[in-house]
């Protein structure tokens, strides 16, 4: 349902030497015994309150704004421009590029008094062999990437989603019985190894209002997974499920773990969910979608600490239908109908 990041383009990285403080940071972050800091507090405000969140330069909109205008479509390069303005999410490199990926992003968004969304998408049988499938190779070679990811962060602010889908998934057929302890044991440690770092905010993903029901199933899969260290739950990642559906979802959900906070993904539900066809997936580039609410860490909801575009409008969910590309590509067409169908072109 997500998207995997092998396929994005290559992003240019710069590696900065460590100091002695980075190195007595990575001690602390480097292994899943380190002490997190408290998450939000039952009953407390919105933790991400006065956050303003981090435009991503690499988001393609403003390319293909600067191609459409030069190819004389003025009113479609105003709609991705407009598009390109809005925070999305940065999905963090599946290889070595993650620490300083992460590092920069962090950087940059420090220095323009921004907080980035970084999302953490690298779990063992990611995407259970569909369109996304990708993942670690081991549990080793996911924890050491997640120690990476905390390094690369260090002491900036950042609000990071850990692992879409991940532990919706461990209630289908593809995550055997005997695999979901060790899944579980690696969600509960990623949420305890980056809410170690200390001005990150961590959410859990918990799927979305139309997978798992009723919702005090996951009560139990959230608690083995770490969700009493993190700050919240994320819903609706890569998802068109509408706002009031999820929120409602959400408090549910919330009240069953001692009034946790959520965040949502409203980067394409203006419209809803897409009828179900038999022929193409509900959940992969449904036609007749639109944008939901822009990103912001203002929602006049209780308990709902932000409305995220976390999957950015216009990647493909897959090559699920005629002229879709392959997951995780830019596709502007796709996007450019986003836009239209929420009367912003």
């Amino acid at each position: 349902m997500c998207v995997p990041v092998e396929a994005r383009r290559a992003h240019r990285l710069r590696f900065i030497c460590a100091g002695v403080a980075l190195l007595a940071l990575a001690a602390a972050v480097g292994s899943a015994g380190s002490a997190a800091r408290a998450p939000a507090a039952r009953g407390a405000g919105n933790p991400l309150a006065g956050w303003r969140l981090y435009v991503n330069p690499d988001y393609p909109a403003g390319g293909q704004a600067q191609s459409w205008r030069a190819e004389g479509r003025s009113a479609d390069a105003d709609a991705m421009a407009a598009l390109a303005r809005r925070s999305t999410g940065v999905w963090l490199p599946t290889d070595d590029g993650a620490e300083a990926r992460a590092h920069d992003v962090t950087t940059l968004a420090a220095r323009l008094h921004r907080v980035p969304v970084l999302v953490v998408y690298f779990v063992p049988n990611r995407g259970c062999g569909g369109f996304s499938a990708g993942g670690a190779r081991s549990a080793s070679a996911y924890r050491a990437y997640v120690r990476a990811v905390a390094k690369g962060i260090g002491r900036r602010r950042a609000l990071v989603v850990v692992e879409p889908d991940a532990l919706a998934q461990t209630f289908s057929s593809c995550v055997t019985r005997a695999h979901r302890s060790g899944r579980f044991r690696l969600l509960r440690f990623a949420v305890r190894t980056l809410a170690a770092t200390p001005r990150t905010r961590v959410y859990l993903d918990a799927g979305n209002a139309g997978w798992i029901r009723p919702v005090s199933r996951l009560v139990r899969p959230l608690r083995k997974s770490g969700i009493a260290n993190a700050d919240g739950f994320s819903l609706n990642v890569s998802n068109f499920y509408g706002t009031n559906r999820t929120v409602s979802y959400g408090r549910a959900l919330s009240a069953r773990l001692r009034g946790k906070h959520f965040v949502i993904d409203t980067g394409r539900n203006g419209n809803g969910s897409a009828p179900t066809s038999p022929a193409i997936p509900e959940w992969c580039n449904p036609p007749g979608r639109a944008l939901g609410h822009d990103p912001t860490t203002h929602t006049g909801r209780a308990r709902v600490d932000a409305y995220l575009w976390v999957k950015e409008p216009g990647m493909s969910d897959g090559a699920c239908r005629p002229g879709a590309p392959v997951a995780g590509v830019w596709w502007p067409e796709y996007a450019l109908d986003l836009v239209r169908n929420s009367g912003g072109g």
